[in-house]
């Protein structure tokens, strides 16, 4: 009866510490999206409601980008996939002059 305990503590334990990496690696997501759209707004002179598109779609970007770069065998057409797609969702975002400014920055 004990060992049985001890186990589920010890599981318990573990869901625990497993929960709180997920929750920092998001966090890091997160900044990481946030410094590319401040560079940008401050960059391209975007409005608030590009922010929020703009942020959101760093958000997808780099959690995609952070799947694909933790799996063992990296894709390059996986990884062209996501990088076009972000690229589409900026041109639609975008001004045309706003995302010529977008192409200049590096990010």
């Amino acid at each position: 009866m004990k060992k049985i305990i001890t186990l589920c503590l010890l599981v318990f334990a573990l869901c625990l510490s497993t929960e709180s990496a997920i929750a920092q690696s998001n966090q890091d997501i997160s900044a990481q999206a946030s410094e590319k759209t401040e560079a940008l707004k401050k960059f391209a002179n975007l409005n608030h409601e590009q922010c929020d598109q703009v942020y959101l779609a760093f958000m997808e970007y780099t959690k995609k980008m952070a799947i694909l770069e933790s799996a063992d065998d990296k894709n390059e057409k996986s990884i062209e996939k996501v990088k076009r797609n972000l690229e589409t969702k900026m041109q639609t975002i975008l001004s045309s002059e706003q995302y010529a400014r977008y192409q200049e920055m590096e990010l």
